[in-house]
């Protein structure tokens, strides 16, 4: 479990990359959430949002990583172009079900995410993604 997760936009890896040590907050425009597994739920999201099995898209490298630390620290990882684009494309009631799914599947596994919250972490991610087309980067996420 995450005890810091950012969402954030970036022009490229490299640039995203460079947030490991210190987080993104400062440099790009950025929203940060307390504890959630970062990692499990933009695969969830990918699922719901797009289809495919969670293990096809574990298994397909999602989600990216493009940066971490050797001793289990803080990572940086890219949401990929498919869940970019199904969060983009995505209407408010759609992104509303995906996140009442998600809020279901993660009390299947004994972690509580309040359905409104859900919904707000849902939509602002997809917000984000939003801005970041139209600036033609990308999104990526830092976790501590």
């Amino acid at each position: 479990m995450s005890i810091i997760v950012t969402f954030f936009v970036a022009p490229d890896d490299t640039s995203a990359a460079r947030t490991l040590q210190t987080g993104p907050e400062r440099a790009f425009e950025s929203l940060s959430f307390g504890t959630i597994d970062a990692e499990e739920a933009v695969v969830e999201w990918e699922r719901l949002l797009a289809g495919g099995s969670f293990e096809e898209l574990v298994e397909a490298g999602e989600p990216r990583i493009i940066a971490d630390q050797d001793n289990g620290g803080c990572i940086v990882f890219a949401i990929s172009p498919r869940l970019s684009t199904a969060l983009a494309d995505a209407e408010h009631p759609r992104l509303r079900d995906v996140a009442a799914s998600w809020a279901q599947l993660r009390a299947e596994d004994g972690e509580v995410i309040d359905t409104e919250i859900a919904e707000a972490i849902v939509g602002a991610v997809a917000a984000l993604v939003g801005s970041a087309r139209r600036r033609n980067e990308g999104v990526y996420c830092w976790v501590a």
